[in-house]
C-alpha cells in the first residue's frame, strides 16, 4: 500500500491525497491521469460514491434496463458516470456500458424527437386523411365517449 502526500495549492492549503493500489484487481483504486493531479471517480459523487467494481454493476443495470423501453436510465447511466465519458482513458470496463448509454440515449431521442415533430409540423396535410385516424386526441369522439357529440 502507498501513501502520497503532497502540499500546495492556491493560498498555501494542504492537501493530501491518498492512492491505493492491489495488485490483485482494480477493485476501489483511483486511477489517474499523469497530466491532472485530481483523483479521477468513476460517480459525479466523487470520494462518496461507489468503488469500481460496485460502478461497474450499476452501469450495466442501467444499460441493460434501458433496452426494456426505459431509456430514460440511459440518460441517468450517462449524468451518474459523467466523469467516464468526460475522461476517456480511465475506467475501461465501466465505459462501454456508459458509452453504450449514451448512444442509445442520443439514437432514442433523435427517434422521439423527429416523430414528435413529424405529426406536429405535419399532421394533416403531410398524412391526409388518414391522419384522423392515426391521431390519438378524438378516441373518446370515434368510440362515443362524449357526451356533447
Amino acid at each position: 500500500m502507498e501513501r502520497a502526500e503532497s502540499e500546495g495549492g492556491e493560498g498555501g492549503e494542504r492537501r493530501r491525497q491518498r492512492i491505493y493500489n492491489n495488485n490483485s484487481s482494480t477493485a476501489g483504486v483511483i486511477l489517474r491521469n499523469p497530466n491532472n493531479p485530481e483523483p479521477i471517480w468513476p460517480t459525479i459523487d466523487g470520494s462518496l460514491g461507489l468503488s469500481e467494481d460496485d460502478s461497474l454493476s450499476y452501469a450495466r443495470n442501467f444499460f441493460k434496463f434501458g433496452f426494456l423501453l426505459l431509456p430514460w436510465l440511459w440518460a441517468v447511466n450517462c449524468f451518474f458516470f459523467w466523469p467516464v465519458l468526460r475522461h476517456y482513458s480511465s475506467f475501461p470496463r465501466i465505459r462501454k456500458y456508459v458509452l453504450g448509454s449514451a448512444i442509445g440515449f442520443v439514437a432514442f431521442t433523435v427517434l422521439l424527437s423527429s416523430w414528435a415533430l413529424t405529426f406536429s409540423i405535419g399532421g394533416e396535410r403531410l398524412f391526409g386523411p388518414i391522419f384522423d385516424t392515426l391521431v390519438m386526441y378524438n378516441v373518446a369522439d370515434r368510440f362515443g365517449l362524449t357526451g356533447w357529440s
